[in-house]
């Protein structure tokens, strides 16, 4: 097996990690964050900015991420920057790590935020070449361990490894929680499979109420709060994992307007009878092409996700197909006007998205405004 060279200067050796792939390749370099080993299925993310917001979201869970940009941690992290409460991402694989922030705004070093919160970190690798080994063979089991360790051995443990089915229920709230906003006009429920706080926030801009709820909230308990909508958030994972978000969207549909993000978005495919696929490396950065195909207009989208719906799979299952990847055709979009459901894979409420993507909450909204909603908004029944 042929050893890589390695890249950058090594004179603590005691920080000398090891990126050990599920193919045989390896990779040594400097560590950062928790020291323990960490193995994870392992992706890219080809964003230049917004390493925080990739930490911080739950969507990762399960995951370590190679960062194609190469410097990260430049700026730190801030604590009003975070996309959840939690950080459940395993690891990740930087060119250039930076420890010594220039941002004024910065709490914490991004090192130190991971090793809080046991996710494994290796920087001075070949980024650019670990990028073009998931673009060409897939997304696949990796490991971050002690340099020292014998890579025939970790390449064993690797393949002996089952990747988890149980994210969203790791990442979801456990108890139910509220985000209000002043004058509100509706009363949202959010099914929490790994939700982004940018999501709540969008929807208490646009003058709703919102109340975040378990993943596998039933549909009786959902009405209970006299929702004016239903959506259903971003997530981690095979969107077959949740079968209880499934019967909840078929439960709902047609007695509330639905809007449903990424994995929300392939729930509520699959809840219409539609078929999901897991991808090769997927999408995740924030350059990704989508095509609107009702106004004809190109967006430039943020993106995370390994599956994606069957186009093919579409035909009579009352969902139109309204967004398109222009790189693949993967489908971005669905709408069902008759019931007002609503879908998107994409990322509209992104930092780091379009900013001219508002139009997506306000069909939501408008499809509030048309079933009536907002009856139950102003009595603060909640």
């Amino acid at each position: 097996m042929e050893k890589l060279r390695y890249i950058g200067d090594f004179a603590e050796p005691e920080k000398r990690r090891m990126l050990v792939l599920e193919n045989g390749r390896y990779f040594i370099g400097k560590g950062f964050g928790s020291p323990e080993t960490r193995i994870a299925e392992i992706v890219f993310n080809t964003s230049m900015v917004g390493y925080q917001e990739i930490l911080s979201d739950p969507s990762y869970c399960g995951q370590m991420v190679v960062m194609s940009y190469p410097l990260i941690g430049n700026y730190g992290l801030a604590d009003e920057d975070y996309e959840s409460k939690g950080i459940y991402m395993s690891g990740f694989i930087v060119r250039e790590y930076n420890d010594s922030p220039s941002n004024f705004r910065f709490t914490k070093t991004l090192s130190e935020v991971m090793f809080d919160n046991g996710a494994a970190g290796i920087s001075q690798v070949d980024t650019r070449e670990i990028v073009k080994l998931i673009r060409n063979e897939g997304a696949m089991r990796a490991m971050i361990t002690d340099a020292g360790r014998d890579v025939a051995e970790c390449v064993a443990e690797l393949k002996a490894y089952s990747l988890p089915h149980d994210q969203v229920s790791r990442v979801s709230s456990k108890n139910i929680w509220y985000s209000r906003t002043k004058n509100p006009e509706f009363n949202v429920v959010v099914v929490d499979c790994g939700v982004k706080l940018s999501m709540i926030k969008k929807l208490n801009a646009h003058g709703a109420n919102v109340v975040v709820v378990p993943y596998n909230t039933p549909f009786e308990e959902v009405m209970r709060f006299k929702p004016d909508g239903l959506f259903i958030s971003n997530g981690p994972g095979d969107p077959e994992d949740v079968p209880e978000v499934r019967e909840l969207i078929k439960k709902a549909r047609g007695r509330l307007p639905i809007m449903g993000i990424c994995l929300g978005h392939q729930i509520i495919g699959l809840a219409y009878g539609a078929k999901t696929y897991k991808m090769k490396f997927g999408h995740r950065g924030g350059n990704h092409p989508v095509k609107d195909m009702t106004t004809g207009k190109v967006e430039i989208t943020s993106q995370n996700h390994s599956y994606a719906i069957d186009k093919s799979s579409l035909e009579g299952t009352g969902m139109t197909l309204t967004h398109i990847n222009l790189t693949d055709s993967e489908p971005e979009g669905m709408l069902d006007e008759k019931n007002s459901v609503i879908s998107i894979q994409y990322h509209p409420e992104s930092a780091a998205g379009p900013e001219d993507s508002d139009y997506l909450f306000d069909s939501f909204i408008g499809f509030l405004k048309k079933a009536g909603g907002g009856k139950h908004a102003k009595e603060n029944r909640y």
